[in-house]
């Protein structure tokens, strides 16, 4: 099996982006955006992805950094609770509300500005992000990894987990290399199978088999 094949196989099996089974349809809009920014949060700590993508569902009724906001820090704890995210429920909705009044004040409530505002340099976009509560370099990679679907200038965006997932299925573990297998469309979907096939064994040997 070739390389390209060999990817085409793990998007087959596990190719669905976090964001899409958190329910976002992902475009370059203010409230898809944001949406992705609050699922970057919850994958940031240490707690199942299946958990995390629950919670961002559930939160989807304070869909935009101005109903967070104005959302009681209850209601917030209330809908990481629906989505069984407990270990860090109440700590999570306070960074939430934090968020959305940081996200309201610098950037008039648009992720685009903070695009705008990086122009481009990478290194300033994470700086950027990092400044939202509970988003470290961590939650930086995940929001950049999924959103390389619509910043086609985050391209190639492979970090280190989805690159040690490209080591467990026998691909190429550098970042130009992997993009040469797919369409540029499709960078996010292999990027969110990597990091799969780092985290699931069976799945890896699934795809090497």
């Amino acid at each position: 099996m070739s390389r390209a094949q060999l990817a085409t196989k793990l998007m087959e099996l596990a190719g669905t982006t976090y964001a899409e089974e958190a329910g976002i349809t992902l475009r370059n809009k203010p409230a898809p955006l944001y949406r992705l920014l609050v699922l970057a949060t919850l994958l940031s700590t240490r707690i199942k992805a299946s958990i995390a993508v629950a919670a961002a569902r559930e939160l989807r009724e304070f869909g935009t950094p101005r109903t967070m906001r104005d959302a009681t820090w209850q209601q917030r704890v209330d809908a990481l609770g629906r989505g069984h995210y407990v270990r860090y429920d109440e700590s999570t909705a306070t960074a939430l509300g934090k968020g959305a009044e940081l996200l309201l004040n610098d950037y008039r409530g648009d992720l685009r500005l903070v695009r705008e505002r990086a122009a481009g340099d990478l290194a300033n976009l994470r700086s950027r992000l990092t400044r939202f509560p509970r988003l470290g370099p961590v939650g930086a990679d995940i929001f950049c990894r999924e959103a390389q679907q619509v910043w086609p200038e985050l391209r190639p965006y492979v970090d280190a987990k989805a690159l040690a997932g490209a080591r467990a299925v026998g691909l190429p573990d550098r970042p130009k290399a992997l993009a040469g297998l797919v369409d540029d469309a499709d960078l996010a979907r292999l990027s969110a199978a990597l990091v799969r096939a780092s985290l699931d064994r069976e799945l890896a040997a699934r795809v090497r088999g």
